[in-house]
């Protein structure tokens, strides 16, 4: 059974830089391509980031393409979302997942395995 622990979740000043965590167990994450998402308050959860198997390639939501990164480390099956100049806009639940699928092509958003885990709260001051 595929579970995932997120952490790192904060309150940080715009501007400012924050690395959120998640380990995954019960899989070899590497063996599979790992999504960010996040869910602001009163919206839906939305795919963020995208990390593929092999190449290493990410794909990111236009609002954070420049500014946020997906880091990993397959041997602690971890991966990161570094956060570089958050944004008022982008308080959030922030979770992690792995992917049925081993590229980022297309709506890789819906192609999540496994059940969610609890989640990180990121909130950003002004």
């Amino acid at each position: 059974q595929i579970q995932m622990v997120e952490s790192g979740g904060d309150l940080v000043q715009a501007g400012d830089s924050l690395r959120l965590s998640c380990t995954f167990s019960g899989i070899n994450a590497a063996d599979f391509a790992r999504g960010w998402f996040r869910q602001a308050s009163g919206k839906e959860r939305e795919g963020l980031s995208c990390l593929a198997v092999h190449s290493g390639n990410t794909v990111y939501q236009e609002s954070v393409e420049g500014r946020f990164t997906i880091p990993r480390d397959d041997a602690k099956n971890t991966i990161y979302l570094q956060m570089n100049n958050p944004k008022t806009e982008d308080p959030a639940m922030f979770y992690c997942a792995a992917l049925t699928r081993l590229d980022c092509r297309g709506s890789w958003w819906v192609h999540r395995a496994g059940g969610w885990g609890p989640g990180t709260q990121v909130t950003v001051s002004s």
